[in-house]
């Protein structure tokens, strides 16, 4: 598996994978300061709820060091990290990586720690986010796996693999642990438009670690439900709220309805890390919108005239009704999902 990022302790770099250039060309950007992270996140170079969240907290670190000799220490990181969370709003993984960072920088400062030695404990904790972020993602992958069929089908959108996270991934993932058991026939991949990520990464990783993966556009998801035989849906998430609805990718909500007409079981796979327990419902899952030529541009050719109008929402929002279950790291989480996300949150509040 190709690595999303590293962080390299000796010069205080973060390398991250331009996936932009995917597939045709591996490449990484240092990262020497929180702004370059930050566009790097705007960007989609680095991209997927969980990715984002670990390359925030390096960001912090980063950020902190260029503060350090401020003199308001905190009050000059609370700002860097204000401003890194504008980056991308419907992602909660950004601002849960970096108020986390702030707010061990806050009780540090109040064991009167002098600001190097807060930045050392930033840069421990950060690089325990982005290790945890692997194995959580393995225990995810061995709860998704038990509830595929055997022979699964599988379709899936956008990307949730290991370019989307830390590594292993959420919902290929759950694939890659499916795989390894024997129970995994085939995948099918949305193209993912306007931005491809299912073309160019979850085919792309896939295709690279021997996974057996089946290309198609998006408009073809709901023929190829009814004569290719799939039995399950399995994406990642942006953001979940308190009652199940699920923010991901635009037209994921569209691949829940037709898995729902054909009667399959339509799986979210995310860290609790990626849950916002402080909204009740996905009517209040901010809803980045991004730039015209998205839609009106194939890659760099216009495809389109310059002057229509353009709607180009990046995600949208599943209802819970629609959802068959939620495959945590803490296991699989089932209808009724607001008592049982309830039980999530205290269950998981000692990690968190």
């Amino acid at each position: 598996m190709v690595e999303t990022m590293e962080w390299q302790q000796a010069d205080k770099t973060l390398l991250l994978l331009d996936q932009t250039k995917l597939p045709q060309v591996c490449e990484f950007i240092p990262c020497k300061d929180y702004l370059r992270v930050k566009v790097a996140i705007q960007r989609l170079e680095v991209r997927g709820a969980p990715a984002i969240g670990a390359a925030a907290a390096f960001a912090m670190v980063l950020g902190a060091r260029e503060v350090a000799d401020a003199p308001d220490f905190l009050g000059a990181l609370d700002k860097i990290r204000a401003d890194l969370i504008t980056a991308r709003p419907t992602a909660v993984n950004l601002a849960w990586a970096a108020n986390k960072l702030y707010a061990l920088a806050v009780e540090l400062n109040k064991q009167d720690n002098a600001p190097y030695k807060i930045i050392k404990e930033l840069e421990k904790t950060a690089i325990k986010i982005y290790d945890e972020d692997i194995a959580r993602n393995k225990k995810m992958g061995e709860y998704g796996a038990a509830v595929l069929p055997e022979n699964a089908v599988v379709l899936t959108h956008c990307n949730a693999g290991a370019l989307a996270t830390c590594g292993w991934g959420t919902a290929l993932g759950v694939l890659r642990s499916a795989h390894a058991q024997g129970k995994l026939k085939m995948v099918y991949a949305d193209e993912t438009r306007p931005l491809l990520q299912g073309a160019r990464l979850t085919a792309y990783e896939l295709y690279e670690d021997g996974l057996p993966v089946t290309l198609i556009t998006d408009n073809m998801a709901a023929w190829t439900m009814r004569t290719k035989g799939i039995n399950a849906v399995v994406v990642g998430a942006d953001r979940i709220a308190a009652n199940g609805d699920t923010a991901n990718k635009i037209g994921t909500y569209g691949v829940a309805l037709a898995a729902k007409a054909h009667g399959i079981p339509f799986y979210i796979a995310a860290p609790v890390s990626t849950f916002d327990f402080s909204i009740a419902s996905g009517a209040e899952i901010p809803i980045e919108e991004r730039a015209a030529d998205e839609v009106k541009c194939f890659r760099s050719e216009q495809t389109a005239p310059a002057g229509v109008a353009t709607f180009n929402p990046a995600f949208d929002v599943t209802p819970a009704e629609l959802i068959a279950g939620i495959i945590t790291e803490y296991g699989v989480i089932t209808a009724p999902y607001i008592e049982n996300i309830k039980r999530l949150q205290e269950q998981s509040k000692e990690d968190f």
